[in-house]
């Protein structure tokens, strides 16, 4: 089998994703979860990512759908669409499954979840953190990742508009 067809499995439903999680429940397993647009895929993204998945057994990435997308960063965005956003992050090693979320934010994806670790990288206190109270009081743990400097979709944006 060659591996783009295993990329469209690690894309999944919110149902689907809640029986992957019931069976890595049952088999002691840990998961991550972390989640974002995910626009432009950069080095930030990708270091971050990877630290994501070194907190647990499984990573769990949430995306943003487009109407998401354009609700939190404007009606110019996003440049990729929510499928190949998501078919990008599944193909990453580090990545174990992909869901794409259409609220503005992800807590009811996190609440239905519940993972052990949430991760969200930048500069966030645990109190800005979507889901971080829901997590912590089912007994995981919240991790801020720092932000790589130098990378974020938005400069990217503005680099290739100089041009």
């Amino acid at each position: 089998m060659k591996s783009t067809q295993i990329i469209p499995h690690k894309i999944l439903t919110l149902h689907q994703l809640q029986q992957q999680v019931a069976r890595l429940r049952f088999l002691k397993k840990t998961i991550a979860f972390t989640n974002g647009c995910f626009d432009i895929l950069h080095l930030g993204h990708v270091t971050s990512l990877c630290q994501a998945a070194e907190q647990a057994d499984f990573l769990i990435v949430g995306v943003n759908s487009d109407n998401s997308t354009r609700k939190l960063k404007g009606p110019q965005r996003p440049i990729n669409d929510e499928q190949s956003r998501a078919m990008l992050l599944a193909s990453l090693v580090m990545v174990d499954w992909v869901t794409i979320f259409d609220e503005e934010t992800p807590l009811e994806l996190i609440c239905s979840v519940l993972p052990d670790v949430l991760v969200k990288g930048g500069d966030y206190t645990i109190d800005q953190i979507v889901g971080a109270k829901e997590v912590i009081a089912a007994g995981g743990r919240v991790v801020i990742n720092p932000i790589v400097k130098g990378y974020s979709t938005t400069g990217l944006i503005e680099k290739i508009h100089s041009i």
